[in-house]
């Protein structure tokens, strides 16, 4: 396989299960962790490795590596492997989504960004989801008329702040993540509840016109649920790992056991709360953006230029829902093609950073 970010959460768990089904990694591809990625490539002995940077090439441990977007893209059409695993964070991740399509490859994504921006332009036949929610959509769904697909969400770091401590949010702040530790950006987007929305309109490119919405679950077992026509609903019970949906994206026959079973008797009980408006802003459009799925692009590169600036503290926590609001309203004009695609999100970062 090619994996993209190896060195995240995602990588370092497809990695396990790759050697736990024997299957080899022809390229690595990482951003700046050198130190990890040296200890892969000697466990797991690709045959190409890329990395973001030029000046990080000669600490790297292998005779093939290169650098940057261009030889991301380059590597997948050269390589052998049918299969690409995206894990890759932010719009980054677009480009060689398209590649792998391109070249006839499977995909196996928990990139948000490619769908999120480019849904519309993306066969999504050459998808398999490795995100829980929408794997736990797709484990669930059968040969029956569905009223509503439902995923779950954590709540965030904020999940339990009174509302009035929310505008001084620091970056630290967004960080504390009540079930478990991801990177930078997607424990912000966790925060402000960004992560969602854009999980909901993944699943609408993935699964179809229909109606999608989400709750709170507290203690994260349940990741997805199916509300049928005929009034039944089923939830996908399992423990937070990603080794599960990743199994079966590397091996479709999937017939052992991944992960332990949940023992409900020790769990007891199940909080959900409803996400609200007063705390995640942001979840003021998500109708708005479901009925018109096009506009993702948007909120993506609004959301993107925005955490920057909150990074750089040049904004507040709150103001990054205002932000993206503020460039959802202004921009009404939807892609036609890819490269509209591309060029809509040069156009939102540009409008983000003037506002400031």
């Amino acid at each position: 396989m090619v994996l993209l970010g190896s060195t995240g959460s995602i990588g370092v768990n497809a990695l396990l299960v790759a050697k736990r089904f024997g299957i080899a990694v022809e390229v690595l591809v990482c951003g700046k962790n050198i130190d990890l990625l040296n200890k892969q490539i000697q466990e797991h002995h690709p045959k190409v490795v890329v990395v973001a940077n030029a000046a990080d090439i000669a600490k790297v441990n292998h005779s093939c590596v290169y650098f940057g977007e261009d030889a991301i893209l380059r590597v997948i059409e050269e390589s052998q492997s049918k299969l690409v695993v995206n894990a890759l964070v932010g719009f980054l991740g677009l480009r060689p989504t398209l590649k792998a399509i391109e070249c006839d490859k499977k995909v196996a994504l928990a990139n948000k960004e490619s769908l999120v921006a480019c849904g519309a332009f993306i066969d999504t036949s050459k998808i398999q989801p490795i995100d829980s929610e929408h794997f736990g959509l797709w484990y669930l769904l059968q040969e029956r008329p569905v009223s509503r697909m439902v995923i779950t969400a954590s709540g965030g770091a904020f999940r339990d702040w009174p509302l009035e401590k929310l505008a001084n949010a620091t970056l630290e702040d967004t960080q504390k993540h009540p079930n478990w530790s991801m990177g930078q950006k997607i424990t912000i987007d966790s925060a402000t509840m960004v992560n969602k929305m854009f999980e909901l309109l993944e699943a609408r490119w993935l699964f179809g016109e229909g109606r999608y919405d989400a709750v709170i679950e507290t203690q994260s077992l349940i990741h997805a649920m199916i509300e049928f026509k005929d009034g039944s609903t089923t939830a996908h019970f399992a423990k937070a790992s990603m080794q599960l949906p990743i199994a079966y994206a590397l091996d479709a026959k999937m017939d052992e056991q991944i992960l332990e079973h949940i023992d409900l008797l020790t769990v007891g009980s199940l909080e959900f709360r409803e996400i609200e408006a007063e705390r995640y802003p942001i979840w003021q459009i998500k109708e708005s953006m479901l009925n018109n799925p096009l506009s993702g692009v948007v909120i993506n590169a609004a959301n993107e230029a925005a955490i920057e600036m909150f990074i750089s503290k040049k904004i507040g926590f709150l103001d990054i829902s205002k932000t993206i609001m503020t460039a959802y309203e202004n921009f009404t004009t939807v892609p036609q093609s890819v490269d509209d695609v591309f060029l809509l999100d040069r156009e939102v970062r540009s409008f983000v950073r003037s506002l400031r």
